[in-house]
């Protein structure tokens, strides 16, 4: 597994609050879409279970994996449970370890060039530039002109509407969250219509961005 990986599914959708029940017919939703990556965050009830469920059901249809890991036993588990990526919010070079051990996808969270420089270092196949909604994509661009051997994929604030400016600006992939996927919604058919719909109109951003 690799940033190859990672950048030819172009969108990963952040699941915060999912649950048991709805995880495969949101993961439906996306994929019948054309997203195909998912991030199942770890502060999420029985996250384990849903990582393991999602990737038992989808295969190799969905990249499944684990946000929010914030320490090497906790990344542990989730590769244990099915997970294909690790994301997290910061910089732990345990975390980055532990999962490269295993061969699966690292993504940790810096903001700073300090901080994705060093992140890459320590062996991290794609730097997640988070939060990247506080500054923009001016603000990426800026960090990858001079970084331009490093994979990097914003997450925080990523929508419809921007998603094309980051990748344009030199992102291989975006992170999206609740403009995609609102876990506080119900779970009806017009819903899941809805979540389907998105996802069709950010992979045509994707394409577009892509030329």
């Amino acid at each position: 597994m690799s940033v190859e990986e990672i950048k030819r599914r172009a969108v990963v959708a952040v699941l915060r609050g999912t649950s048991l029940e709805s995880i495969i017919p949101i993961g439906e939703a996306l994929k019948e879409g054309g997203v195909t990556a998912l991030e199942i965050t770890m502060e999420t009830p029985k996250a384990l279970a849903i990582i393991e469920k999602a990737a038992d059901v989808f295969g190799d249809g969905l990249l499944v994996g684990a946000g929010t890991v914030l320490d090497p036993e906790t990344a542990r588990a989730a590769i244990m449970a099915g997970s294909r990526f690790i994301f997290s919010p910061t910089v732990n070079v345990e975390t980055i370890r532990m999962t490269k051990r295993y061969g699966v996808i690292s993504v940790p969270g810096a903001f700073t060039p300090t901080e994705i420089l060093n992140a890459y270092e320590h062996g991290a196949d794609v730097i997640k530039v988070f939060p990247a909604g506080s500054f923009g994509p001016g603000y990426f661009k800026n960090i990858a002109g001079p970084l331009p051997q490093i994979p990097l994929m914003p997450t925080g604030g990523i929508n419809l509407e921007n998603a094309k400016d980051y990748l344009k600006a030199g992102a291989v992939a975006v992170g999206v969250g609740t403009s995609l996927v609102d876990p506080k919604r119900a779970l009806t058919e017009a819903y899941l219509a809805e979540v389907t719909l998105k996802a069709r109109r950010l992979m045509e951003e994707v394409r577009l961005a892509r030329g």
